[in-house]
């Protein structure tokens, strides 16, 4: 850590230091709050999410005894992702993962040789398995916003409590000392006229 300079050069500067930390830390502090609310947001979004997927899920086993028989189709195979489409926008300065949709495995079967329930068992796998990748992008989101708030928060304690009282002690510090300067400069300048006017006495 550098010694303070008690000079007037000095006090000039950590006055404009401390006028640059107060000026940014409103937007610190406004982006923190963005933050907040993007992730109570994300936080929300999951909780719904896992809502609609535990309704999916009461769907789809509601099949379940029909797709494990051995004279059925395999509509396990229907529901195959070939990968997640998504997409990245930029929220509160961070680039967070957006749901476009599942890109399933395309698989053509014949109507009379696949029982009546295919299709709708192969719609609903493919909704809980949709609903499932959302959960992990909205979780992957989360994350990406909770390690943004971390970082600003860390930045905003450091401005609050460590630069600006630093500045501001500074100041007080450089103050005193050029205070107690210009005292003691008064103060010499009174003993020497003193001494000058009784040597002009005596002569």
């Amino acid at each position: 850590m550098t010694m303070l300079k008690l000079t007037k050069n000095e006090l000039r500067t950590q006055q404009m230091r401390l006028n640059q930390f107060q000026r940014y830390l409103p937007t610190l502090q406004l982006k923190k709050a963005m933050l907040q609310f993007e992730v109570n947001n994300a936080q929300m979004e999951i909780v719904i999410l896992h809502e609609e997927f535990a309704e999916s899920r009461i769907r789809v086993e509601e099949f379940s005894a029909l797709v494990l028989e051995k004279s059925a189709c395999d509509v396990l195979h229907y529901a195959e992702v070939l990968h997640v489409k998504k997409r990245y926008e930029n929220i509160a300065g961070v680039e967070i993962p957006i749901f476009d949709k599942v890109v399933f495995k395309d698989l053509e079967y014949f109507l009379f040789d696949t029982p009546v329930w295919t299709d709708r068992a192969t719609e609903l796998l493919r909704e809980f398995v949709s609903i499932r990748e959302k959960i992990a992008i909205a979780e992957e989101k989360r994350r990406a916003l909770e390690k943004e708030l971390r970082e600003v928060s860390i930045r905003v304690n450091l401005f609050e409590k460590v630069l600006i009282p630093r500045s501001i002690g500074n100041i007080k510090k450089i103050k005193i000392f050029l205070g107690d300067q210009q005292l003691a400069s008064v103060a010499q300048a009174k003993v020497a006229k003193q001494k000058i006017s009784r040597r002009r006495a005596a002569v």
